[in-house]
């Protein structure tokens, strides 16, 4: 009795968390559509905002510190690492 009081807990457990990161994959998908929909809006407005860590981070890519840049990038945006390497790659 108690091994299948444990299956049903560890299955109950297992469903909560794909439910979460479904939840959280999604709100990930919205909040890029927002973002894209704001770049477009400020695009069109003429508005550009630069970040005042980015010339670093290009000052690190001239130097051969690729690794570096993506750390600086990262701590400037909070980018994820995958986010971080596309973006200094397209800076490179």
């Amino acid at each position: 009795m108690e091994i299948t009081g444990l299956f049903v807990l560890a299955a109950l457990m297992i469903a909560s968390f794909a439910g979460l990161e479904s939840k959280l994959g999604r709100t990930d998908r919205r909040i890029a559509r927002v973002e894209h929909k704001l770049d477009l809006i400020l695009d069109h407005l003429g508005l550009h905002q630069d970040d005042p860590h980015l010339p670093q981070v290009a000052a690190l890519l001239r130097d051969g510190k690729k690794i570096q840049a993506i750390k600086a990038y990262r701590e400037a945006t909070g980018a994820d690492l995958r986010e971080a390497k596309e973006a200094v790659e397209r800076m490179g």
